[in-house]
């Protein structure tokens, strides 16, 4: 089994929205998250399958994290080996925003 590589989104100036997100989060939120990609990294995507969704007519799937706060992850598989993680984001409804979306969607696109 290859093992993947976790890549957060850098846009053209150099800015890194994911790292941002991280270090803006409580130390709770930032556990659960890198909980997850260390999961990924070391027995890959089939490990966390109960929190995978694949978002519709998109690249994009959607990482669901549970609890207190409902954290979601947007990313993109690039090649076989690389996790592209494009948009983090607390969910605030029962619906993903479109607006979410359509950023993790243009940053794909960048």
């Amino acid at each position: 089994m290859d093992k993947l590589n976790i890549v957060y989104f850098v846009d053209s100036k150099g800015r890194k929205p994911i790292k941002d997100f991280l270090d803006s989060s409580s130390p709770k939120q930032q556990a659960k998250i890198l909980r997850v990609f260390h999961y990924i990294k070391e027995y890959g995507l089939h490990s966390i399958i109960p929190h995978l969704k694949k978002l519709t007519g998109t690249p994009l799937w959607e990482i669901r994290i549970l609890g207190k706060d409902n954290l979601r992850v947007l990313y993109v598989l690039e090649y076989k080996n690389i996790v592209l993680v494009l948009h983090c984001f607390i969910k605030k409804t029962q619906k993903i925003d479109k607006k979410d979306v359509a950023i993790a969607l243009y940053r794909y696109n960048e």
